[in-house]
């Protein structure tokens, strides 16, 4: 058995493949949850992050997409009677998206199916934290 350590290129390397496995895993988990609601990815993804009235932009920026794209998606959540647009209560030119209680419903029922099964589920609460905590300080720069 040899006692050599991988040199700082092998263990990035190893390290990246391994982040982009479980972004694979996390994101075909959650493709197979919203297709079980009848949902796309994306308005799934809208759903999780909506976790109070938000401006098109800010969702956006936690979604990491453009506006545009967002209105697509809002729209036919809305259409669909999930979410609502209210006036923004400080902004007169913005719209903040607020789910309806349907929308809070279903909500609540994709974070259900989300957390059963997850590709973290094998890791206990505090390895989670502890993985939480690390992925944070890789992103800050």
């Amino acid at each position: 058995m040899s006692t050599e350590r991988e040199s700082p290129g092998q263990s990035d390397r190893r390290l990246c493949g391994l982040v982009k496995d479980l972004a694979n895993q996390i994101d075909a988990h959650l493709r197979a949850r919203t297709a079980a609601l009848g949902l796309t990815t994306s308005q799934g993804n809208l759903l999780r992050e909506l976790t109070h009235p938000l401006t098109l932009r800010e969702l956006a920026e936690r979604m990491s997409c453009e506006p545009s794209n967002i209105t697509f998606i809002a729209d036919r959540l809305e259409e669909q009677g999930h979410l609502e647009r209210h006036p923004h209560p400080d902004d007169r030119r913005a719209k903040q998206l607020v789910l309806t209680p349907k929308g809070t419903e279903l909500r609540e029922r994709l974070l259900k199916l989300l957390s059963e099964d997850s590709p973290l589920a094998p890791l206990a609460p505090e390895e989670q934290d502890a993985l939480q905590h690390l992925l944070s300080r890789a992103l800050i720069r």
